[in-house]
């Protein structure tokens, strides 16, 4: 698991294989992650969009933004968390995604970015 807290939240994230298919003649990778984000602040925020950077071996950085996470853009009270999963076809069996959360505090109406850890796709056969 990969996990980083920024300005009180945490955000977790587990990742796993999920096989291999064809796709337009070329083998495509499926990766599958679920993160979790936990609100260890003392106010109430909200997730309003994302941006990601999904590295694969063999292509250049793919960046990716847009609004919420899933369709949704949760509202995550003190000690409470959100969970989702969501996932990414490489063109190798070997990647990485990074990013951030842009968030809103309620209570203020101040707005920052969560970083999401950096966290590595390997299917099993690659790293063996």
């Amino acid at each position: 698991m990969f996990t980083q807290v920024t300005k009180g939240i945490k955000v977790s994230v587990e990742t796993t294989f999920e096989g291999t298919f064809f796709k337009n003649y070329k083998m495509h990778y499926a990766f599958g992650y679920t993160i979790t984000i936990e609100n260890l602040s003392r106010d109430i925020v909200q997730l309003t969009a994302r941006h990601w950077d999904i590295y694969d071996a063999l292509k250049d950085i793919e960046t990716i933004d847009g609004e919420g996470v899933i369709g949704r853009k949760p509202v995550i009270k003190p000690g409470k968390s959100h969970t989702y999963s969501s996932g990414c076809l490489l063109a190798s069996p070997i990647g990485a995604m990074h990013g951030y959360y842009h968030m809103v505090n309620l209570a203020t109406t101040e707005e920052f970015e969560v970083e999401i850890p950096a966290f590595k796709f390997a299917a099993p056969f690659a790293i063996n």
